[in-house]
């Protein structure tokens, strides 16, 4: 096999501009961007990604601060708990929640031997089963940079603060969290990155009909075996996600 001609795989592989071919990825590009079912899944996509990087980095707060109320012989055994579940693969903490938020799963059983339901909950394959498991599979993500940052703060200011007379949501509105917003906004993005191009996830805990962007362009590659389209909306999530890499670079430090 000679190394310097393309041989047909799955996906094929294709000398761009390769003369006497047509322009696939051309019509590819005018069809991504005339239809609109892409369009959709892209925006659904990334708002889902940014109601979960916006969750973490809510928890991460309350977390990270509880823990470091812990005294320092007990820390890291705390902060090893607190990550021991993380080191389950990813898919089978998300078949967790398949257990746990099914018609027969320990939520609906729990709600029902309490008396406050009579029939199970659809709480599984929904939007909202979507992002309990986005924000519990990218939480890390986000603690981790904001737990530097509080490590890292000057508790002399916060001190000052409460001489002063301030109160405790006072002092984190006005110091803790001026001081630590830039870790918060790297959490945010660890999380809104890979969670915009999410597959698994909406595969197993979200509707059917749910159509996000990596669902999309795993179904252009494997089911319809558009690749060319497939490629085109894979580049176009790409590029929407440098977007905020871009202005992260540029913001003020």
């Amino acid at each position: 096999m000679s190394l310097g001609v393309p041989v047909d795989g799955l996906p094929p592989y294709r000398i761009p501009l390769l003369a006497g071919e047509g322009m696939g990825e051309a019509e590819a590009w005018s069809v991504l961007t005339e239809d609109g079912h892409f369009l959709w899944a892209l925006w659904r996509s990334l708002w889902l990604a940014g109601v979960s990087a916006l969750g973490c980095v809510a928890l991460s707060y309350p977390m990270a601060l509880g823990l470091l109320r812990v005294p320092p012989r007990r820390r890291m055994a705390v902060l090893g708990l607190v990550l021991l579940p993380f080191t389950v693969g990813f898919v089978l903490r998300m078949a967790g929640w398949v257990g746990l938020l099914r018609d027969s799963g320990l939520v609906n059983q729990a709600l029902i031997g309490l008396g406050l339901i009579t029939d199970p909950l659809p709480m599984l394959y929904s939007e909202g089963a979507m992002l309990a498991g986005m924000i519990h599979g990218y939480l890390p993500f986000a603690f981790m940079p904001v737990l530097a940052a509080l490590s890292a703060r000057d508790p002399a200011l916060e001190q000052a603060a409460a001489d002063l007379g301030a109160g405790r949501l006072t002092i984190f509105r006005t110091v803790t969290l001026p001081v630590t917003a830039r870790a918060g906004l790297a959490g945010f993005l660890l999380v809104f990155i890979p969670a915009a191009g999410e597959f698994v996830i909406p595969e197993l805990l979200g509707p059917p009909e749910a159509l996000l962007a990596g669902r999309a362009i795993w179904q252009e590659f494997f089911s319809s075996r558009d690749w060319p389209l497939a490629a085109a909306a894979s580049m176009a999530l790409l590029g929407v996600l440098i977007l905020p890499i871009l202005l992260w670079q540029r913001a003020p430090r």
